[in-house]
């Protein structure tokens, strides 16, 4: 689940799973799945050639050096460290209660929150209506709007088709970026090889 908007892109190491199961949840394997695939997201369906990706504290105040919870200095710290050398442009962790309040959100080109309601309620808070819930990773473009079907306005006349018009046109975006990542990414010298042939 990659939540977008135009200045907001917000990703989640974990999604759907009850809060005290969070931390156990959150590995290393995890975190370098997730960053990897909002890395390649960001490139090939946004256009953006050195993605900037924020990431937010496990515990409140990223752990206060081990007073609220050890968890970002044990798991989250150390494998962004490693990203870090490898050339990945990922920052943080950063404390999520005053991150969006800050503005910090426009610094960067994604922002990976630990946990659903540390990203999305600040997500929605911002872009409600107009926000995409868009799956990154997949072989195929998926989006749809950012507050799901609303079975209890269906029928009333109450629906605003904003998220829904927001979702068809960032699908066209992603599929005409990934038109021209590949073009440009393509091997000229294969196509080459073929003609001579």
């Amino acid at each position: 689940m990659f939540m977008v908007s135009e200045d907001l892109r917000v990703g989640l190491l974990t999604d759907h799973v009850p809060l005290k199961e969070v931390s156990d949840q959150i590995t290393e394997k995890l975190i370098k799945t997730k960053i990897g695939t909002i890395k390649e997201s960001l490139k090939k369906d946004f256009g953006i050639v050195k993605p900037k990706i924020a990431v937010l504290g496990i515990n409140p105040h990223v752990g206060d050096n081990g007073v609220i919870g050890t968890d970002d200095q044990e798991t989250l710290i150390p494998v962004l460290e490693e990203l870090r050398k490898d050339g990945t442009l990922i920052f943080g962790p950063y404390p999520a209660d005053s991150f969006f309040g800050n503005k910090k959100h426009l610094q960067f080109d994604a922002v990976l929150a630990s946990y659903h309601d540390q990203g999305l309620v600040p997500f929605k808070t911002i872009t409600f209506g107009t926000g995409v819930n868009y799956t990154a990773g997949l072989s195929h473009v998926r989006t749809s709007p950012d507050h799901g079907t609303g079975f209890d306005i269906a029928g009333k006349g109450m629906a605003n088709p904003s998220s829904f018009m927001a979702a068809i046109h960032t699908a066209v975006t992603i599929f005409r970026h990934r038109m021209m990542y590949d073009e440009l990414s393509a091997n000229p010298l294969k196509n080459l090889s073929k003609k001579r042939r």
